[in-house]
């Protein structure tokens, strides 16, 4: 099994892929049950744009025969569309997720990574931390957010927002310094990230530019990495490298005083490192970032209500055991859209006491699945499907 199955695999997603059968939104049927406890509909709202079309799935938690999971390509740094993710892992519905490392066009040689901005969770493993709230890519989120706002699912089964907090350390036989990253796109300044399996491939490069209150800042020429495996260093190497890390290895990248922290490493040197998302009282079974809009069935103060855009947000009623799943339709006709505030007064009317905003434009994208395949429901706005980083995927169970 190549990396790739064996990655997919872990998370229990692996399925023979079907023939994506794409139909724009106006041959969709309008509304009705997908699975039981999934049903879909759109409808019309007027904002100050003009009309906005909305496509709205609606996921009753409380049903056992309803299961809500992560959709990945099976690792952190890679990229793929809604509607194959929802294909490959056997989805009956889904949207695209958090925004994500897009270009890099301000960092000439440096790849994109195309990474998420912020934590993820999936089938209750800590996939990766947030990046600096200067790294965000997407719209400003509202006053008094920092970033490691998540949405999801608990392992009690009902939906709430939450804050993810990266917890962990490097111990080695001199000292032990904290870990400032997790399979992220972006590290602290003089901080040391630590890089797992589910990373991907891609470049680790893109992880020492940038300053924390500035994404365009340049890149340090400091930094240095360490290879864990067993509990030991295997190799150390100066400046960010890539390529697949195996199972049971940690990257450990440090930038600036980062850097210097670890180079007093060795092959063979003992080093012990720990890593973990505070999530409270209840763990997430899956969660992804984004940023929150709506809280106990009031808007947050300071929401935009200037730039209309097409939009994908995710509310849950009172109690947590309804989930809503909405993005807006970004054909000519309605690419309009609505603003963050309109968002957030869309779900409130649609019972949602909680409200979170996932990335929008020609992301947007939310699909179901028929007789024939998968359904795009939307009309994205770039014409195409863009490939994402994550989504939301609802399954039904045996």
């Amino acid at each position: 099994m190549n990396r790739r199955s064996a990655v997919v695999a872990s998370c229990g997603a692996v399925l023979a892929l079907l023939t994506v059968f794409v139909a724009p939104a106006g041959a969709a049927p309008d509304g009705g049950s997908v699975v039981r406890g999934v049903r879909y509909r759109q409808f019309d709202v007027t904002g100050a744009a003009g009309t906005a079309r909305v496509h709205l799935v609606t996921v009753d938690l409380g049903d056992r025969h309803v299961r809500v999971r992560l959709l990945q390509p099976g690792a952190v740094a890679a990229r793929e569309t809604v509607s194959r993710l929802a294909d490959t892992a056997g989805a009956v519905a889904g949207i695209n997720g958090d925004f994500f490392d897009i270009t890099e066009t301000q960092h000439p040689g440096v790849e994109a990574t195309g990474a998420s901005v912020g934590p993820a969770v999936a089938d209750g493993r800590p996939m990766k931390a947030a990046v600096p709230l200067g790294q965000r890519f997407g719209p400003a989120p509202p006053p008094g957010t920092t970033g490691r706002e998540v949405f999801g699912v608990g392992i009690d089964r009902r939906a709430r927002p939450g804050r993810l907090r990266l917890t962990g350390s490097v111990r080695t036989a001199t000292g032990a310094f904290p870990l400032g990253g997790l399979n992220q796109y972006a590290l602290p300044q003089d901080s040391i990230g630590a890089f797992t399996m589910w990373w991907g491939t891609a470049s680790r490069a893109r992880a020492v530019c940038g300053t924390d209150t500035n994404r365009a800042a340049g890149c340090d020429t400091d930094a240095r990495e360490v290879t864990v495996r067993g509990g030991r260093v295997v190799t150390v190497s100066e400046g960010p490298g890539g390529g697949p890390i195996d199972r049971g290895t940690t990257v450990l990248l440090g930038r600036g005083s980062g850097a210097r922290q670890l180079g007093g490493l060795s092959v063979g040197d003992r080093v012990r490192v720990r890593y973990g998302l505070a999530a409270g009282s209840v763990p997430y079974a899956f969660a992804l970032g984004g940023f929150p809009v709506l809280s106990q069935g009031e808007p947050l103060p300071g929401l935009d209500d200037t730039v209309s855009a097409v939009r994908t947000a995710v509310g849950v009623t009172p109690g947590g055991r309804r989930l809503l799943l909405l993005a807006l339709d970004g054909s000519a006709a309605y690419r309009s859209g609505l603003t963050v505030a309109e968002e957030a007064a869309t779900l409130r009317k649609l019972g949602a006491a909680e409200g979170f905003n996932l990335d929008g434009g020609g992301s947007t994208e939310l699909v179901t699945r028929d007789q024939g395949g998968i359904v795009i429901r939307n009309h994205p706005s770039g014409g195409a499907e863009r490939p994402v980083p994550n989504g939301i995927g609802v399954f039904a169970a045996p």
